[in-house]
């Protein structure tokens, strides 16, 4: 199971940062990703992280801006967001790739578990 948090209302050019509990045991070559859809949109991706840490994946829109992290001990994946615009404005839900063998990172369909969304609000 994955639960998400951290969500909230922010003003344009603050921060917030997003939790991704992860229950159970997630194996090394499992990928951790964040998405986000906006109201009326489609779910974009935003990041993601392999468990093992060896790599991460941005999405062009918040690259410089947003960095995903793991914590190993406490089964939990962070969504640092800085500088945040009105357009990051969303709900951003986790979600889990049991066994990522490369590519298509961005692809919400090869991902196996949703968490919850959580809402980020970014006023002007």
């Amino acid at each position: 199971q994955l639960q998400a948090s951290g969500g909230g209302l922010v003003q344009a050019g603050g921060s917030l940062r997003l939790n991704c509990a992860v229950s159970g045991r997630p194996l090394s070559r499992s990928l951790v990703g964040w998405f986000r859809q906006a109201p009326g949109k489609e779910r974009t991706f935003v990041a993601a992280i392999m468990w093992s840490g060896t790599s991460t994946y941005y999405a062009d829109s918040v690259k410089g801006r947003f960095t995903i992290a793991r914590d190993n001990a406490k089964n939990t994946v962070y969504l640092q967001m800085n500088s945040l615009e009105p357009e990051d404005t969303a709900v951003y839900s986790c979600a889990v790739d049991l066994a990522y063998s490369g590519g298509y990172y961005y692809d919400p369909r090869r991902f196996n578990y949703w968490g919850q969304g959580t809402q980020v609000t970014v006023s002007s």
